[in-house]
């Protein structure tokens, strides 16, 4: 009874996580190119009292033995990246990408950061940026005197400019691919940075290699559905709920054990 009163509390600790990750999935619903997470779990090590296919006789054995567990724990929390809605903005600073790939986005530090939301802005100095600043790699920066921006889907760039008849290139807008998108590590910001488990970044023209397209004028909403989350978030209550029901069935069972008379 020891053992099942720490065995549920570890449920309920489980649970308590995997409501967070719900909770920050929903809190993300809004937020252009967010990936929902999803909260994996493993049970803990087995007490075993007697082991599968000891000899019982002579000429049988068991077939399959006895084994207690000890609860579960978090063993991850995946990023899943599934393609999100797309929302038409009609502003042509706003990009989508369509299929895998991501932008490639410099910090502060110099490092590169990694982003699928395409909420892209101008700074004083006409380069685009993200609502920090961070500017986009490779650098793109929009001439004061452009009249029109358009972005090909293969990421051509190109202004037309004021008194000019016939628009010109200015740059070409790169997208980045993990072998293991779900090594990413998440930074904020919507930003991801590389680890060993993602494996490096490889860069390329968007549309060939198996990376997306580009689409001007539209991004890439989350892919956070609310009535999954939901339905999540009751059975993540429920597991809770019974886990401090087992707890509370634990201690009535000791406190019966403890009240024996003779």
């Amino acid at each position: 009874m020891i053992r099942s009163l720490w065995s549920a509390a570890t449920g309920m600790q489980a649970q308590n996580m995997n409501i967070d990750v719900i909770s920050n999935n929903l809190a993300n619903v809004s937020t252009s190119g967010y990936k929902r997470s999803r909260a994996d779990f493993q049970d803990l090590l087995y007490q075993t009292i007697r082991s599968p296919g000891v000899a019982s006789s002579a000429d049988t054995e068991v077939p399959t033995g006895i084994q207690v567990g000890h609860g579960t724990r978090p063993a991850a929390t995946q990023k899943i990246f599934t393609q999100g809605d797309f929302q038409n903005t009609e502003n042509e600073l706003d990009m989508a990408i369509e299929g895998d790939g991501f932008f490639q986005i410099i910090q502060p530090n110099g490092e590169i950061a990694y982003t699928r939301a395409g909420t892209f802005k101008l700074d004083s100095e006409g380069r685009v940026v993200t609502s920090d600043g961070f500017p986009l790699e490779p650098e793109l920066t929009i001439p004061a005197d452009a009249v029109t921006l358009s972005i090909g889907s293969d990421g051509t760039v190109s202004v037309l400019l004021y008194g000019e008849a016939e628009a010109s290139q200015i740059g070409n807008i790169e997208l980045a691919q993990f072998t293991n998108p779900a090594g990413l590590q998440s930074i904020g910001r919507n930003l991801f940075i590389p680890t060993t488990a993602s494996g490096d970044a490889t860069t390329g023209t968007p549309g060939e290699d198996a990376l997306g397209t580009i689409a001007q004028g539209y991004l890439e909403l989350s892919n956070v559905s609310v009535v999954d989350e939901m339905v999540n978030m009751i059975v993540a209550q429920r597991a809770y709920e019974t886990n401090s029901k087992t707890i509370q069935a634990s201690d009535e069972m000791l406190q019966t054990a403890t009240n024996l008379r003779r």
